[in-house]
């Protein structure tokens, strides 16, 4: 059965980037806390302009599909999902999810957004396969993707050094006949 709404549910509409997301995610990168779960990069500020550069490279890349999450298709950018660094003869990409507005966590908008990017990423795109990394102190992320059916597959030991403290590297995998058993 053909589905009409591929990139939308009942909470979230998944839609491009647009001209203003821009000021959105320089916001995001101004907040610490969010910066902290979300990259392994020193948590600093960036320039609006290295920012926009990094939207443009990251949607004009063919092997990549940047997305903006909103509550509605005009409502304000609450946080992206991509499929990134796609291997297209391996069926094989990367995926990533960033709620950047802090405020919006915890109301299930993460997981919506990424279940619906992982249906497009497997039945539109035909990925096989789609993998992804996290600190190992990001438990609330963790929990959402051992319940979307991803796989533990490997960790980098003490990868991640954050406040006088070591923090591993998690390794995830998902494949597309589990993903099929997780949404029948």
């Amino acid at each position: 059965m053909l589905r009409n709404d591929l990139l939308k549910s009942n909470k979230i509409k998944i839609t491009a980037l647009k001209e203003e997301d821009v000021d959105t995610v320089t916001k995001w990168y101004e907040d610490t806390t969010f910066l902290r779960v979300f990259d392994f990069n020193p948590a600093a500020p960036l320039y609006k302009g290295k920012i926009k550069e990094w939207l443009l490279e990251e949607i004009n890349n063919p092997n990549n599909y940047f997305f903006a999450i909103r509550e509605e298709s005009d409502g304000p950018m609450i946080g992206y999902v991509e499929i990134e660094r796609i291997s297209w003869n391996n069926g094989v990409g990367g995926i990533a999810i960033g709620i950047g507005d802090l405020q919006q966590c915890g109301k299930g908008y993460g997981k919506e957004a990424l279940s619906l990017v992982m249906d497009f990423a497997f039945r539109e795109l035909n990925l096989h396969r789609l993998q992804l990394i996290t600190i190992s102190y990001n438990e609330r992320a963790i929990r959402l993707y051992e319940k979307l059916g991803f796989k533990r597959e490997g960790i980098y030991r003490e990868a991640v050094f954050r406040d006088g403290k070591r923090y591993d590297i998690y390794l995830y995998g998902i494949l597309d006949r589990e993903w099929e058993v997780c949404n029948r």
